[in-house]
């Protein structure tokens, strides 16, 4: 196969005007062109790269992901889900037991960086490559390839044959250039987790046999000559075989599927944006299905108001998988699902196009801001959802209920694990999914009650507009939120992300001041590592009530009075080393009825019995 030589001079303008002096990242253009034969399962691929060496260091080496090669038996892939305590079920010993055409692979035949061949060393899921000549800073480099690859039965996120019957979930298919940024290169081998790519444009032409309907990342540059609902018009080509060719713009990643069983779907937006559905239709998909464009539109439209504008101008739904996995424009899903299950899965992966396909976080490091912060927001768009009736169930006032429950309840049991901690190497799979996805989305919702709605929801705009398509990190999140909320937030981050120090505190006691009986002293305990700011409200005998507002001394400031909500009397701010805290009322005691810590439940307080103690 002949793959594309000449390449378009857009490419180093755009790279230029998408520079951050704040932080480098670097970039690349991939042209690929694959064959593939349905019927062993495997294809030949030409790959030209195109890197661009943003960084102010000089390469010598550089690193390709092999991610098919995880599913042999005996890999690193393999052998951790057979050890590890709680294996994924999906996964188990399934590797283990594939035969020789069932296994993953890909097998390179020759690579080249700029017309000269290079060495290269296969290791697991990773392709070593020891450059002839260096990639000085500010230079680019061409390497072109030569592979084929066998594509493994579906066992996780990528595959053939699925539970479903859909013929080919094509992720993570290629041989993919790792991430070098200002932590260096980032070459880690696949064991089933997270992913970190370079942004870059991707061309891509796909031939198969012309039954099979393709869906994929980007643009259809010839749906004329493809048809399959691309293009209501007679198929321009002839043959055996359907070239598929798709260009996506400023992407990390690029997955396909295919099946000749699609049906295909559009729903074009009132911006433009079209949404394309593709899937088996059949007596358990129907319904659920040919309800989902209309409901996903709705989506976009909370989505695009709460947490930034969508930035491209199309989206695909694909049935395929081995549950819900995200990609750029894109998301693979497992269809046979009730309406409310459907969109719930539809929801979160569209969701990962804002907290991971545009912002890009090294998600291996950083899990919790791509997972936490997609199930946090997909909470948000679920009640959305069931509050404009649109899916069954009812509007509730806190949607993130479950999370802090969820995340409480493991607390208490002694495996939790840090955050920080790098998504491969915590200790058993449900620690690394409750820190990822239920820790994570507490994160945020615990937030918005430290700092107020109006800064948290205006800061969770800003974060995105400020940082999208430039790889944020930990730090980079709670800088723009101390910014908008104008407090000093890094020991919150500090504290929840980087420890498993639990949050508790008690109503202590109510009594009279000393010498004073028309004068009420209330004391407050913290029995919990975590510092928190508190809100406590005070019921009184003749059921009024008072809020007020303990800030943290190392927070230097307090969350804002909001219209609409129930003012409440700012206290003087709480010194974290303090096991107490105390403060006096202008009443007797005999008039208090109640004190309680955080009414509304916005602390993920592991011990809620003590947070409200009656006078006494």
């Amino acid at each position: 196969m002949k793959v594309w030589k000449l390449w378009p001079l857009l490419l180093l303008p755009f790279t230029l005007v998408n520079a951050q002096p704040e932080r480098w990242q670097q970039r690349v253009a991939y042209k690929m062109a694959i064959d593939f034969n349905v019927k062993n399962h495997r294809f030949s691929g030409a790959q030209e790269l195109l890197y661009f060496n943003n960084s102010p260091d000089t390469l010598d080496k550089a690193f390709y992901h092999l991610y098919f090669n995880a599913f042999q038996p005996n890999s690193m892939m393999d052998v951790r889900s057979r050890t590890i305590a709680d294996p994924d079920p999906r996964v188990g010993s399934r590797i283990f037991n594939l035969k020789e055409d069932e296994i993953g692979y890909h097998k390179i035949r020759s690579l080249r960086m700029n017309g000269q061949p290079v060495d290269f060393e296969v290791v697991g899921t990773i392709l070593e490559v020891h450059l002839n000549q260096p990639i000085l800073p500010g230079s680019q480099a061409l390497f072109e390839m030569e592979f084929e690859s066998q594509v493994p039965l579906q066992i996780r996120r990528s595959g053939r044959d699925n539970a479903e019957g859909i013929a080919y979930s094509m992720s993570q298919w290629y041989p993919k250039m790792a991430e070098y940024d200002y932590q260096g290169w980032h070459a880690n081998p696949y064991i089933g987790r997270e992913f970190y790519g370079v942004w870059g444009d991707f061309d891509v032409t796909i031939s198969i046999d012309r039954e099979y309907t393709v869906a994929a990342s980007g643009y259809i540059q010839n749906p004329d000559e493809v048809g399959h609902g691309y293009s209501s018009r007679a198929v321009k080509s002839s043959g055996k075989k359907l070239n598929y060719h798709f260009i996506a713009p400023n992407v990390h990643d690029f997955v396909w599927a295919a099946d000749p069983d699609y049906t295909h779907d559009t729903f074009t937006r009132k911006d433009g944006t079209v949404l394309h559905f593709f899937y088996q239709k059949n007596e358990n998909t129907a319904e659920a299905w040919g309800r989902l464009p209309a409901i996903m539109d709705m989506a976009f439209y909370f989505i695009d108001a709460n947490y930034g504008q969508y930035p491209y101008k199309q989206y695909s739904f694909i049935q395929g998988g081995d549950g819900g996995m995200e990609y750029p424009m894109a998301t693979l899903i497992t269809g046979e699902r009730s309406l409310g299950s459907l969109v719930g899965v539809s929801v979160h992966e569209l969701l990962h196009s804002w907290y991971q396909m545009v912002l890009g976080t090294n998600e291996s490091l950083y899990a919790w801001m791509d997972e936490g912060f997609t199930s946090w927001a997909s909470d948000e768009v679920m009640n959305f959802l069931r509050g404009e009736g649109l899916i069954p169930g009812r509007r509730i006032d806190n949607p993130h209920a479950s999370d802090y429950k969820g995340y409480i309840n493991f607390a208490k049991s002694g495996y939790e694990e840090p955050l920080i901690i790098h998504a491969d190497h915590f200790v058993t799979n449900t620690a690394y999914g409750i820190a990822a996805y239920v820790k994570g989305a507490v994160f945020l919702s615990q937030l918005e009650y430290i700092i107020g709605s109006g800064p948290f929801r205006e800061g969770m705009l800003r974060y995105f507009n400020t940082w999208k398509f430039k790889h944020p990190n930990a730090n980079d999140f709670i800088r723009v939120m101390e910014k908008q909320s104008g407090l000093e937030l890094d020991w919150y981050r500090e504290y929840w992300i980087n420890t498993t120090h639990t949050i508790d505190y008690a109503a202590g006691s109510v009594g009279e001041v000393k010498g004073s009986p028309d004068k009420a002293l209330i004391t407050l305990e913290k029995i919990g590592v975590m510092p928190m700011p508190l809100d406590v409200e005070v019921l009184y005998a003749d059921g009024s009530a008072q809020m007020f507002n303990i800030p943290l001394r190392i927070m230097r400031g307090h969350k804002p009075v909001e219209e609409g909500e129930t003012a409440y009397t700012i206290l003087e701010d709480w010194p974290w080393v303090n096991p107490t805290y105390e403060f006096t009322l202008d009443v007797s005691p005999a008039k208090i009825l109640d004190v309680i810590i955080d009414p509304k439940g916005g602390m993920a307080d592991i011990n809620r019995d003590n947070n409200k103690l009656k006078s006494k």
